[in-house]
């Protein structure tokens, strides 16, 4: 015959130990959910938009968007939208990151250069195809976030630095590729210069709605295509205070 007391106490084990059941399959569900949304973003809001690069479209499946936005918006992280970060910042929607990125042509070997890392969720995406992103973000605040957060998340192959973009990172160039997620109304030089031949650069140019540009460099110069019109942040610091 089982006491009272004893009772009593598996009763209370059995409760706690259903109560871990309980919490393991909640968060279980959540990661669960958290893939599902990513895989059907990835084929409502990339794939249906006839983006086909494997490697993009993995690396949007793989790289946790949710973590990267602000808590108050992470119910919206998979979101066919732009969110704020702050500072005036925002995170760009996803159809806009996968198309930016399979525009650069990346090879697993490649190495870019990225002006504006915002909160690192494009810089993560882009780590997942090249072999090296190296990211400048003009906002120390927004910079300092982003590099923990990328450190935490485990991307090893990002390195960051706060800065002005308008001079690049000259002593690692040349780059394979170059990216700008702030709009420049120009295309700075020293940003061509840092450019290898044959390498690409993808830039929103312009001032309130910019043309998305692919600029591709040869021997002889470089070639510019357009590919859509876009509303994206403005390019801050020395490209706003120079002559072109």
């Amino acid at each position: 015959m089982v006491s009272g007391g004893r009772r009593r106490t598996a009763v209370a084990a059995l409760a706690a130990w259903v109560a871990l059941l309980g919490a393991g399959a909640g968060v279980g569900a959540a990661a669960g959910s958290e893939a599902e949304l990513r895989r059907a973003m990835v084929d409502r809001q990339i794939r249906d938009r006839d983006i086909t690069d494997a490697g993009v479209l993995a690396a949007m499946g793989q790289v946790p968007r949710h973590l990267f936005v602000p808590e108050a918006y992470r119910a919206e992280a998979y979101d066919d939208k732009p969110l704020p970060l702050g500072w005036g910042q925002t995170i760009y929607q996803p159809y806009i990151v996968a198309l930016m990125t399979s525009l650069l042509e990346l090879g697993p070997d490649d190495t870019v250069l990225e002006i504006g890392t915002g909160s690192g969720y494009h810089t993560a995406v882009l780590s997942r195809v090249a072999r090296k992103v190296y990211s400048m973000e003009i906002i120390q605040p927004i910079a300092e976030r982003a590099r923990g957060r990328l450190a935490r998340l485990g991307y090893s192959n990002v390195e960051i630095r706060v800065g002005d973009g308008y001079q690049g990172w000259p002593e690692k160039a040349p780059f394979d590729a170059i990216i700008l997620t702030a709009a420049p109304p120009y295309i700075p030089q020293p940003l061509i210069d840092q450019l290898r031949v044959g390498g690409r650069m993808v830039a929103p140019v312009g001032e309130y709605f910019q043309d998305l540009l692919v600029i591709t460099k040869s021997a002889d110069g470089i070639e510019k295509r357009n590919v859509i019109p876009v509303r994206l942040v403005p390019m801050t610091g020395e490209v706003r205070d120079r002559d072109r």
